[in-house]
């Protein structure tokens, strides 16, 4: 896949191969601190009127990524 800045991936729309559903766009990344390898992507949590007390982040291992669109980020991942 090559060397990416995180500024290349934030902000990119995740969509989800399992469901056809829009998770939200990156937010961050999680990585491993020994290895310095990324884990995971992180996309907010879905607006509605609870979320405004309480948004849980969405964390999909960076394994389920599928494809590294120029706009898009496809993953197959299982809530």
């Amino acid at each position: 896949m090559g060397n990416m800045r995180f500024s290349e991936l934030h902000c990119r729309e995740v969509i989800n191969l399992c469901d056809g559903a829009r998770l939200g766009e990156v937010s961050d990344l999680i990585f491993d601190a020994v290895t310095g390898q990324v884990t995971d992507i992180v996309v907010p949590g879905q607006g509605g009127l609870l979320s405004l007390f309480s948004r849980e982040e969405c964390v999909i291992p960076w394994r389920c990524i599928e494809t590294l669109g120029e706009d898009y980020i496809l993953v197959k991942f299982r809530r």
